[in-house]
């Protein structure tokens, strides 16, 4: 078992002889999103590397940090290649609720492509809050997790020929759009994931560069934190504290296990 392998089963709490197929992947969402946080504070702090597999080993599973769409889609990618899935990257457009709108920053959301039982399947651990937790098929079958009912729509526009679409539980009660994205316009070179960090880094448009930002789900729910607030959704019951900036660093240590 090489390096990647095992440091991902260790990070996650897999078993290290667990077989990993298409049947177990609801198991690895699941762990994936309750043991690596979806955060930005490399992008805060001017500290980001390139997007290379040794470097997200060493930010991911070695630092125990979390990450971004790119990076925590990456590494999963990596991970289900080695078990012998077939996955491809792509990238998406997320939809803005709050302008009604694709996001002016562009494609810079990244998904996981993966092909099993002749049929195409979105996989995605990098959605902040937003996560499916089990592959999400193309044909348009709606599927239910702890975190709400997801289904993807086809509908050809500038943006793609596919649109993911949700129902979160406890906060839904309408289809929404999560985002849209093309299935046959691939990531062909992990270096184009730079380019899209160089975009979430710089851009004024980038909703990841202004403040930090930290979010997981929890068997119960979800945590989120930022520098004026903690957030947590414990069945169906939203919790929101206003926080001092000092605490950030105490709240991250506390649940998120990250030194910052």
């Amino acid at each position: 078992m090489n390096n990647l392998n095992l440091l991902f089963r260790r990070r996650i709490g897999l078993q290290e002889d667990e077989l990993v197929n298409f049947e177990k992947l609801d198991r690895v969402l699941e762990k994936t999103a309750t043991a690596i946080p979806f955060e930005n504070l490399c992008v805060i702090s001017n500290t980001v590397a390139d997007i290379t597999q040794e470097n997200l080993i060493q930010k991911i599973l070695l630092r125990n940090e979390g990450g971004l769409c790119y990076e925590l889609n990456t590494i999963l990618y990596y991970f289900l290649k080695e078990n012998g899935l077939d996955v491809n990257l792509a990238r998406a457009i997320v939809f803005e609720h709050a302008n009604q709108d694709y996001a002016a920053v562009g494609r810079t959301h990244v998904i996981i492509l993966l092909n099993q039982h002749d049929q195409t399947f979105v996989v995605d651990t990098g959605f902040g809050g937003n996560l499916p937790l089990k592959p999400v098929p193309l044909s348009g079958e709606v599927v239910t997790s702890f975190n709400g009912e997801f289904r993807i729509r086809q509908e050809e526009s500038a943006h793609g020929n596919y649109v993911l679409e949700m129902k979160l539980k406890h906060k839904d009660t309408d289809w929404k759009n999560g985002y849209a994205f093309h299935s046959q316009q691939l990531v062909i070179d992990i270096a184009e994931m730079n380019e899209v960090q160089k975009v979430i880094t710089e851009s004024t448009n980038s909703p990841f560069n202004k403040a930090p930002l930290m979010t997981r789900l929890t068997e119960s729910g979800s945590q989120t934190l930022t520098s004026t607030s903690f957030t947590q959704w414990i069945n169906g019951q939203i919790i929101k504290e206003d926080i001092a900036e000092k605490q950030f660093k105490e709240l991250a240590k506390k649940h998120f296990e990250i030194e910052c």
